[in-house]
């Protein structure tokens, strides 16, 4: 029998708390994580795209507490759909790839010339051109919304490339890199650190969006007051050599931000054994917080809801250390096990035939009621900690530059007036056609034409 769980209200997410006071020196953060959904419509303007980041904080201030630390946690990728921000014709487009296909196009002379003067490709050019709108929308407002709750916050992940301090008190971009990079501020509004995405998916790599791929030495764990944070973005929870150097630098919390593009109840991808995806799962957060001997706690928020023609879905957690007197619970398709102090539910119970079947009814255009009916919520949970066994570490110089940046310093912003040359160039070539027209030339219509529909494509 299969039992579904309406979608329609936040999730009732679970809450692991008690009377912990503040002893000693120990730390004993609120760990709060959401698991949100979106869609293309929340990334139309800055102001809706602040609205959705806001109203995630507004929902986590339901389970802060006064006194000690609130450890805030976003999900991956939050800032992707600021790419599209620029191109309604892409958002209707409701696919990915013609959304930034038509962002290219009406971006193509910057794109060319950043591809062409960075020898990369016309994806990472695209990048790189949008590069200065996705920091300005989203790198001060993370420091904004974590200084107004007063909360140490992860910020999810954004396409964003790494920054360099100029002369005249500005900052740049500096070379050609844009990396799937996770943001961490305090309560203070300041930067404490960042991470960039070490192993990529097929969408974010060279064939996709082209991303670049975080380095292994550069990964850091970061002592705070809410614990010792080490992030793994997504597929980085799940390899060995990322967890061992977040273990090596003394990280007791794994913060795992995850936006999981497919259906929760399909085979894994891109694998040889295919199993169900909440069982490959165990392999990242779950299994690495029972086998380490650093990391205590792991916070893996995922977001949900169907983005264009790609379902999001997933069931967030907060894991710690398996205990005998621990409820017995799991993802859905596996077996019940402890270690998990909150779990959001899935849409639905059932078998494993039933809950594939609904997996399918929630996706694009499935024209079903259940069509983006996906579970939302809060989890919350008291983490028990020991005081922190290293100084706060210090910023990087690309780091200070995104600092200073998030807290005013202008960028740098050379390119800027490029965004008119194609539309300027489409019209010269409507005007041509009218000229070639008058003088009863044949190419004069298809250069009237050429022109007009250059000219729509570029405005929308």
């Amino acid at each position: 029998m299969i039992v579904a769980i309406s979608a329609s209200s936040p999730a009732q997410a679970q809450n692991t708390s008690s009377s912990l006071g503040n002893s000693g020196n120990n730390r004993n953060p609120r760990a709060i994580i959401l698991q949100p959904k979106w869609g293309a419509a929340d990334f139309a303007t800055p102001v809706q795209f602040e609205s959705w980041m806001r109203n995630q904080l507004e929902q986590a201030q339901t389970k802060m507490v006064q006194g000690r630390p609130n450890l805030v946690v976003l999900t991956e990728l939050n800032g992707v759909g600021l790419l599209l921000q620029d191109s309604p014709a892409g958002r209707l487009s409701n696919r990915f790839d013609w959304a930034v296909g038509i962002n290219l196009f009406k971006r193509f002379p910057e794109a060319a010339f950043q591809a062409i003067r960075h020898k990369v490709s016309l994806q990472r050019g695209l990048l790189l051109t949008l590069a200065p709108e996705v920091l300005e929308q989203y790198v001060p407002l993370c420091g904004k919304l974590a200084k107004e709750f007063k909360v140490y916050l992860v910020c999810g992940s954004a396409p964003l490339p790494h920054l360099e301090k100029i002369v005249g008190g500005a900052v740049r971009i500096s070379g050609s890199e844009v990396y799937n990079q996770s943001l961490i501020f305090g309560p203070n509004g300041k930067l404490i650190g960042t991470a960039d995405k070490v192993y990529l998916t097929e969408l974010e790599g060279k064939t996709g969006l082209d991303f670049s791929s975080g380095s292994l030495a550069a990964l850091r764990a970061y002592p705070t007051p809410a614990g010792t944070l080490g992030i793994a973005i997504s597929l980085d929870a799940f390899k060995k050599d990322v967890i061992q150097k977040l273990e090596g630098q003394g990280a007791d919390i794994l913060v795992q931000p995850d936006a999981n593009g497919q259906s929760w109840v399909e085979r894994e991808s891109g694998t040889a054994s295919r199993r169900d995806q909440p069982l490959a799962w165990l392999d990242s957060a779950w299994n690495a917080v029972q086998q380490s001997k650093t990391l205590r706690y792991a916070l893996n928020p995922m977001v949900v809801g169907n983005f264009l023609d790609a379902p999001f879905d997933g069931q967030s957690a907060i894991i710690g250390k398996a205990k005998p007197s621990d409820p017995q619970q799991s993802y859905v398709l596996t077996s019940p096990r402890g270690g998990f102090l909150a779990l959001m539910p899935w849409v639905a119970t059932g078998t494993p035939d039933e809950l594939r079947n609904i997996g399918k009814k929630l996706g694009i255009d499935s024209k079903h009621p259940y069509q983006n009916h996906y579970v939302t919520g809060i989890l919350s949970a008291d983490l028990e900690l020991n005081p922190p066994s290293s100084a706060p570490v210090a910023l990087r110089d690309y780091e200070q530059a995104l600092n200073d940046f998030a807290n005013g310093t202008p960028l740098e912003r050379p390119w800027f007036y490029w965004r008119y040359s194609f539309p300027v160039l489409w019209g010269i070539m409507w005007l041509g056609g009218i000229i070639l027209s008058k003088r009863k030339k044949k190419r004069g219509l298809p250069l009237i034409w050429l022109g007009l529909i250059g000219i729509l494509l570029s405005s929308i």
